[in-house]
């Protein structure tokens, strides 16, 4: 599918520091998505059923994304280092909050270990029921769906891993990871079968606009040796916009894939509620922390700066999302073309058109409590909201609030790290 015509992307107009302080917190954001959405099926199909929802929205989303990512920067080879590559750039594996390390033997041989996990500090305090559940249960299938993007016969097998004994050990989680041209090569799992025939699979974008490269990053890929930790900057503008619209589908992918997971054990009503729930949650979370990456203001144009980059928005040769602020730059009017891709997928996208803008409310509102959300009528073929700043400030909705539970809500990123070359030993 080639996409369509679309106003100007916004990322085009980012300068080369805001891209590449944008990609970890764009990463951080997609890893909470799924935080955001656990409340709703623990409440709807207990500790089992959340379990398998997680289990297979991964299952659903990492064989795909991390396939066209690799694609994208050029990785190629089918060894330990480059499925490494691709746990790097994975919003499963946010850099610091799931802070993996790597060690690589041999093209077939190597381990990883997280010397800190966010999603660790979540549930720790829960019991060891829940740290089982999510480092044994959700873990044990997830890590090998990501791997086979590379090499289907990659075995994914852990040292140890939590409940931490004795406690406050570390690392927090140790894991080996070989090429066995001895196993059948994995297939790919059902939930990915049923995602493949989504429209996001095949997408392909137009390349960025050529500009001035001075004072970049000189990284138009990742080829080369793996790196102990990737340093944004490094790269050029145009391969940070590629990494950051590969990001933004690996969120949509996981939304499709949630979707299609609650909808097998329920019903298409059941699929969509939840999902709505998961979208109004990470989208308060998501503006935030686009607002502070950005420094923006609470006015129409701050507003306008975040919603341009918000997942609701990017990519925007997928979901057909454009703004405007009205001339006394006062108001933001929005829009989605509902010809675009991502409104034929079982994303968050049809649910604007269908059930409301409560998603769109929780982002405003997150810059500004006063922001107003408005639908303006139309004839189908696009969603549109007028944004306006009301006179009593919004209450936090519920979903945001939980998602806020998390730690990775308000996650600092420490300073840059050195892209040190790993080497097999």
């Amino acid at each position: 599918m080639t996409a369509m015509p679309s106003p100007p992307d916004p990322l085009e107009s980012l300068d080369h520091a805001t891209l590449a302080r944008l990609v970890p917190d764009l990463l951080l954001i997609g890893q909470l998505i799924d935080r955001a959405g656990m409340p709703a099926l623990l409440s709807e199909f207990g500790m089992n059923g959340m379990r398998d929802v997680a289990i297979e929205e991964w299952q659903a989303a990492s064989p795909h994304y991390a396939k066209r990512m690799k694609e994208t920067l050029g990785i190629t080879g089918d060894g330990v280092a480059e499925i490494f590559k691709g746990f790097q750039l994975d919003v499963g594996a946010p850099p610091e909050f799931m802070d993996f390390r790597y060690g690589v033997t041999d093209h077939d041989n190597g381990e990883f270990w997280l010397d800190h996990c966010g999603a660790l500090m979540d549930v720790e305090p829960m019991g060891d029921g829940m740290v089982k559940t999510m480092c044994h249960d959700i873990e044990d299938p997830t890590f090998p769906a990501t791997a086979l993007a590379t090499n289907p016969r990659a075995v994914v097998e852990p040292i140890h891993r939590p409940p931490r004994t004795p406690e406050g050990r570390t690392p927090h989680c140790h894991w080996t990871v070989r090429i066995d041209p001895d196993v059948e090569p994995a297939p790919l799992p059902e939930p990915a079968v049923e995602t493949a025939s989504s429209r996001i699979i095949d997408f392909r974008f137009a390349p960025p606009a050529p500009r001035d490269t001075t004072g970049q990053g000189k990284r138009d890929d990742y080829a080369g040796p793996l790196l102990a930790d990737l340093v944004f900057s490094e790269f050029t503008s145009a391969a940070l916009v590629g990494i950051i619209r590969e990001v933004y589908l690996q969120m949509h992918l996981v939304a499709v894939g949630f979707h299609q997971s609650v909808r097998r054990r329920s019903d298409e009503g059941t699929a969509d509620r939840l999902l709505a729930y998961q979208s109004t949650g990470i989208a308060g979370v998501a503006a935030s922390r686009i607002r502070d990456v950005l420094d923006a203001p609470g006015d129409a144009s701050g507003l306008a700066a975040v919603l341009d980059l918000h997942p609701l928005a990017g990519p925007t040769a997928y979901t057909g999302y454009s703004s405007e602020v009205s001339a006394d730059g006062r108001e933001l009017v929005v829009r989605w073309d509902t010809t675009a891709d991502g409104f034929a997928d079982e994303t968050w996208l049809p649910l604007l058109a269908r059930d409301g803008l409560r998603p769109l409310e929780a982002a405003a509102q997150a810059v500004d409590p006063h922001w107003t959300v408005e639908r303006l009528p139309g004839n189908g073929s696009r969603v549109e909201a007028r944004l306006a700043l009301g006179d009593e400030p919004a209450t936090e909705p519920e979903e945001v609030a939980v998602t806020r539970i998390s730690t990775g809500s308000a996650f600092t990123f420490g300073l840059p790290r050195n892209s040190i070359p790993i080497t097999p030993v």
